[in-house]
């Protein structure tokens, strides 16, 4: 019936990509501005954050000092720029480990029966250790620092990802035509390559994001409590540690720091969720 309903157009390229997902769309935007913020800090009008000047100290919010000073007579505002960095590099470097080393282990032990037991008692092992307690004896055995926190987090993450993608290769091994390469005498490690590693990767990137976002958190948390980066780098667990004995008289030292957090955290959370919408076919709106 061309006459009576003509066909609908649709919206193609960047624009109708973004109309159709507007959840990454809002995401995405957040998450480059917090990524652009990082980058180029130094051209933002921010100052040395590590720069001491006590005459200034405790100084409100003004035009001089956007947000502020902290007790040591800091600019807050550039603290809180430049802790973008940490909090970025964590979690995308968590996010990027856990994902390529969960994959691997759950491809092969997924696939592999006779290892299956075996690997995933070790990663039940590994997800009973919380993040915050190893990140605690690391830096009670070693310098606080950023690789200390990354490799924290990163050993509680692992199991994460290895569960899931071993729960994906666990139907897909079952279905008919990886029966039939197997008839037809294809290898192992070509019919993971070829037929189960691309099936894992659209919930394991979706996995990733939340793992990306739970990184941040953590390695806030860590900072706080003093178990994660040291306290003359700048990052927002740091800034609001420091600015905790001041909060009732002085609460844009944590307030700012906390507000960059949350909206980071958000914005990789709403890329999360438009990816599930988008990947997993029972969330399509569209048929």
């Amino acid at each position: 019936m061309p006459d009576v309903l003509p066909p609908m157009r649709r919206i193609g390229g960047v624009v109708g990509f973004l109309r159709r997902n507007p959840t990454i769309a809002v995401g995405g935007f957040l998450l480059l501005l917090m990524i652009g913020v990082a980058v180029f800090a130094p051209f933002l009008g921010t100052v040395d954050p590590t720069a001491l000047s006590p005459a200034r100290r405790t100084r409100e919010p003004s035009a001089m000092y956007w947000f502020g000073t902290d007790m040591l007579g800091r600019d807050v505002y550039s603290r809180v720029l430049y802790g973008a960095r940490v909090s970025l590099i964590v979690g995308f470097s968590v996010a990027l480990i856990a994902s390529v080393i969960g994959l691997a282990i759950g491809l092969v032990s997924g696939f592999v029966r006779w290892l299956d037991w075996f690997v995933m008692r070790v990663m039940d092992g590994l997800m009973s250790i919380p993040p915050i307690l190893l990140a605690i004896a690391l830096a009670a055995a070693t310098r606080g620092s950023v690789q200390n926190v990354i490799f924290a987090i990163t050993v509680a993450e692992i199991p994460r990802v290895a569960r899931l993608v071993r729960g994906v290769v666990l139907s897909l091994r079952e279905q008919p035509y990886v029966d039939a390469a197997i008839t037809t005498g294809t290898r192992v490690p070509v019919i993971m390559w070829r037929h189960i590693l691309p099936n894992t990767l659209a919930p394991m990137t979706v996995q990733a994001t939340y793992i990306c976002a739970s990184a941040m958190i953590v390695e806030a948390i860590l900072s706080f409590i003093g178990a994660g980066t040291p306290p003359t780098t700048p990052s927002w667990g740091n800034i609001m540690a420091e600015g905790r004995a001041l909060w009732q008289v002085k609460p844009y030292i944590v307030f700012f720091p906390a507000i960059f957090l949350s909206i980071t955290v958000l914005a990789v959370n709403l890329l999360g969720d438009g990816l599930r919408d988008m990947l997993d076919p029972r969330m399509a709106k569209r048929v």
